[in-house]
């Protein structure tokens, strides 16, 4: 019902049923059953139906519900346009990645905003334009401009701007938007964390000085029910994922159809190769992997709903700057329940299964060669596994 709403919102008779949904409960009542609905997808056939992997789902639930009211009610505007982190501290969306800082705000196509700030030394930043998002049928996020940070150009204090516009200017930093852009995302990639900062970035809209008005009732309406959407569509999307890395990617780490990726705002630098772990008790995955010349690369241990396991308290990732390398330069990297005393060991953190996934950003020339073995785990402490790595 408050779908029909929402489409005659415009007209005086949908002004006054807004006004009803709003002021007899029925919004609430909408918004409610629509996250209810949501719980579906935890009893899919492919989702695993023990405790543990149903508790981690539950709070997936209540984080995806956090995600889109953070998103789609309390960021900016396209017209007031604010920086919100959409997976970062304890949200974490479809393997998100342990070294990255995410930033994105609503922007609109039709409209000119200034990004300015100092850069920082992450080793990797780019800036993004998108149309779609979670909240709309479909779930996708198009690609409709991209700056890559390599190409910045900043003064020598590290201070730099940013047009985003729909239209080139004559000269400086621009991020292309299209006109039916709506979102602006930015992702800097950090090989050490505890040594490297963070950019400090401010966005503003280019021909206004308003301050944000009063809450408007019927546009709380459309946001309210845009974040119920960005839920549902955003659980739906990921399970769909890993049911299908489960079906084909079980105990491998393929390249995969990189369109799919980057179709749900997947980085363009980006090479992705998403698998399906399971393993026994007694059992531990080792990956092998010979990479091309690449400007960053990591790997990390996912649970079903394709959540990055406890990067801030367990050890289950690994980048370029921490492995340690093979004399041939490929890494070997084993994940096990328990530490076999490898240097690059990743745990489980307690699951038996789960997605996982080894990115790779700026590689041009091959793919990654990567091949993963299922292997009993007393043959890593018994050394055959690792002894070129002492």
């Amino acid at each position: 019902m408050l779908k029909e709403m929402m489409m005659t919102a415009k007209s005086p008779q949908g002004a006054l049923d807004i006004e009803d949904g709003l002021v007899s409960g029925r919004l609430w009542d909408e918004y409610c059953d629509a996250i209810k609905r949501v719980g579906r997808h935890l009893l899919r056939p492919e989702a695993p139906r023990d405790a543990f992997n149903q508790a981690e789902g539950v709070r997936y639930l209540t984080r995806m519900v956090r995600a889109g009211l953070e998103l789609m009610v309390e960021a900016g505007t396209p017209e007031f346009p604010r920086f919100s982190d959409p997976a970062g501290g304890f949200i974490k969306i479809g393997g998100d990645n342990p070294d990255n800082l995410y930033l994105s705000t609503p922007i609109s196509g039709e409209l000119e905003y200034r990004i300015h700030g100092q850069r920082g030394d992450a080793p990797t930043i780019n800036f993004a334009t998108k149309n779609g998002g979670y909240q709309k049928p479909g779930a996708k996020m198009l690609g409709t401009g991209f700056l890559d940070g390599r190409e910045l150009e900043v003064d020598e204090g590290g201070n730099f701007e940013i047009l985003v516009s729909a239209r080139r200017p004559p000269s400086g930093n621009w991020l292309p938007m299209e006109p039916d852009s709506n979102l602006l995302l930015i992702r800097q990639t950090f090989h050490d964390r505890r040594s490297e900062h963070a950019a400090q970035l401010h966005i503003e809209r280019l021909g206004s000085t308003d301050a944000p008005p009063a809450l408007d009732p019927q546009a709380f309406v459309g946001q309210l029910m845009a974040a119920a959407r960005y839920t549902e569509n955003t659980v739906k999307l990921f399970t769909d994922w890993a049911a299908h890395f489960k079906r084909e990617h079980h105990n491998t780490l393929p390249l995969g159809e990189q369109s799919m990726f980057q179709a749900a705002g997947g980085d363009p630098n980006i090479t992705y190769y998403h698998g399906y772990w399971e393993l026994a008790d007694d059992e531990a995955m080792v990956i092998e992997a010979s990479l091309p010349p690449c400007e960053f690369w990591n790997f990390q241990v996912d649970n079903f709903w394709m959540e990055s396991l406890d990067y801030h308290c367990q050890r289950i990732h690994l980048n370029c700057h921490g492995a340690r390398l093979n004399p041939d330069g490929s890494v070997t990297i084993v994940v096990a329940h328990r530490d076999p005393g490898h240097p690059n060991w990743l745990t489980t953190a307690g699951h038996a299964l789960g997605t996982s996934l080894f990115r790779l950003i700026g590689a041009q020339d091959r793919p990654a060669q990567i091949k993963v073995r299922i292997v009993n785990f007393d043959t890593l402490t018994g050394g055959r596994e690792h002894g070129s790595q002492a």
